[in-house]
């Protein structure tokens, strides 16, 4: 499978170690670019809920993808976020092409990047983090509900994807309300700093929107969530794009898998029946 360029790639919220994560979809994407940087935007691995019980195969497989590319050459910087929060005390860390932040600022094209998780701007984290973290338990309860109803709904009843969070943020006038005032935040201490772009994770809504300010115009940009949205942010010659990644039935995702072992066993195969010619 031939692999999209991209100068650089922000993915956030993978949520590694719970049920909730789509751990197959992340390793897909991964596999499907080639980004000269990859920003982990917090939240990859869930440490608040990480149990030595549930590891599955695939989450172990989107780490062995970020350390392939890594060995591949993409830079690669993990900016640590609230549910991965004990990985703060490596801030600075930095082996080869691999950083440990808090927060990152890359000039693209001549324009300043400002790239954080974004719990900072979290009133609930600074004053109530058992609550933040009993909300973290009840929202991953909250996905395997939706996964249960989603099976029912597409394989029994052949409708579409459902989304219980969804719903109720747009059920409650306090969760559209605090999603407004972290958007208008982070635009707003971007602004003071002259950054052109604000780049967050943390509040899984995807979002990609430009306000003016008082020198011209300031982007932000939200990278979603691997949990629901499936969603990344890339940018490439000199423009930001919301990547949705599709998820295709099993099926169709088997077949494709079983199509490019065989076309890696076949490449080897020549190579082999070419060393042999050499040979001879």
């Amino acid at each position: 499978m031939s692999k999209r360029k991209l100068k650089l790639a922000v993915i956030s919220d993978i949520h590694l170690g719970t049920y909730g994560c789509q751990a197959k979809a992340v390793n897909k994407y991964l596999k499907s670019i080639d980004p000269e940087i990859l920003v982990l935007n917090g939240d990859i691995i869930d440490i608040w809920q990480f149990s030595k019980h549930y590891w599955p195969q695939n989450h172990m497989k989107v780490v062995q993808r970020i350390f392939k590319m890594l060995s591949n050459g993409t830079k690669i910087y993990y900016l640590t976020g609230n549910h991965d929060e004990m990985l703060r005390k490596f801030t600075d860390f930095n082996l080869g092409n691999l950083e440990v932040l808090n927060k990152l600022v890359l000039d693209l094209d001549g324009k300043k990047a400002w790239f954080f998780h974004g719990d900072v701007f979290d009133i609930s984290m600074k004053h109530s983090k058992w609550l933040a973290k009993l909300g973290g338990i009840g929202y991953d309860l909250l996905i395997i509900l939706n996964s249960i109803a989603n099976f029912i709904s597409e394989k029994v009843l052949g409708r579409g994807r459902l989304s219980f969070s969804k719903k109720v943020k747009q059920g409650f006038k306090s969760a559209i309300k605090f999603i407004d005032d972290f958007e208008e935040t982070a635009v707003q201490v971007a602004t003071e700093k002259r950054y052109d772009y604000v780049v967050c994770g943390h509040i899984h809504q995807p979002c990609l929107k430009t306000f003016p300010t008082s020198y011209g115009s300031i982007t932000y940009l939200n990278s979603g969530d691997w949990v629901e949205n499936l969603t990344a942010l890339e940018y490439n010659l000199g423009e930001w794009k919301l990547h949705h990644h599709i998820v295709m039935p099993d099926s169709e995702e088997e077949l494709l898998e079983q199509k490019e072992e065989e076309l890696a066993n076949n490449t080897m195969l020549n190579m082999d029946e070419l060393l042999k010619n050499i040979v001879k």
